[in-house]
C-alpha cells in the first residue's frame, strides 16, 4: 500500500479507555480524518462538538468511567459519507426516554443536550443496542460532492 492508494477509505478502529483524555484523544482522530476528507472549519467544529458529546455519553453514562470497559471507536469515509461509531460496554439507554431539551421546564437542565446536540450538528444519527450489553451510536455526516 503507498501513497497512491487515496481513493481507498481511510479509518481508524481502537478501543479506548473510559477516561476523560479518551474523549479528546476521539475528538482529534475523528477531526484529522475528517480534514483530510476535505470537510470545512464549520463542518469540523460540528463533527468534534458531536464526537465529543457522544464520547462523555458513552464514559460517563455507559461505562461510568469503569477500568474494566472500553469504548470503542471506529471511524471512516465511505464515499461521500464520513461515519463514526462509538460503542460503550454499559447498560444502555433508551434515546426516546430523554426529556426534550427544548421544553420548558428542561431549558436550564445540562443533562439530555448532548444528544440534541449531535442530532443537530450531524447528518444522520442512530443508537442501537449491543448484545451482551452496551449502546453503539452511529454519526453520519455527507461530504459535499466535489
Amino acid at each position: 500500500m503507498g501513497k497512491h492508494s487515496q481513493e481507498k477509505s481511510q479509518g481508524v478502529d481502537q478501543f479506548l479507555n473510559s477516561t476523560l483524555d479518551s474523549v479528546d484523544d476521539a475528538e482529534t482522530l475523528a477531526l484529522n480524518l475528517a480534514r483530510d476528507a476535505g470537510f470545512a472549519e464549520e463542518d469540523l467544529h460540528r463533527i468534534g462538538m458531536a464526537v465529543r458529546e457522544s464520547m462523555v455519553n458513552a464514559v460517563v453514562h455507559g461505562n461510568r468511567f469503569n477500568a474494566e470497559k472500553k469504548v470503542h471507536v471506529s471511524i471512516a469515509r465511505n464515499g461521500t459519507r464520513f461515519v463514526i461509531r462509538i460503542a460503550d460496554q454499559g447498560e444502555g439507554f433508551d434515546p426516546d426516554s430523554l426529556p426534550d431539551p427544548l421544553s420548558e421546564e428542561n431549558l436550564l437542565r445540562q443533562s439530555g443536550r448532548g444528544i440534541f446536540l449531535i442530532r443537530a450538528f450531524m447528518d444522520e444519527f442512530k443508537v442501537r443496542r449491543l448484545q451482551p450489553g452496551g449502546t453503539e451510536v452511529t454519526l453520519i455526516k455527507y461530504l459535499a460532492a466535489k
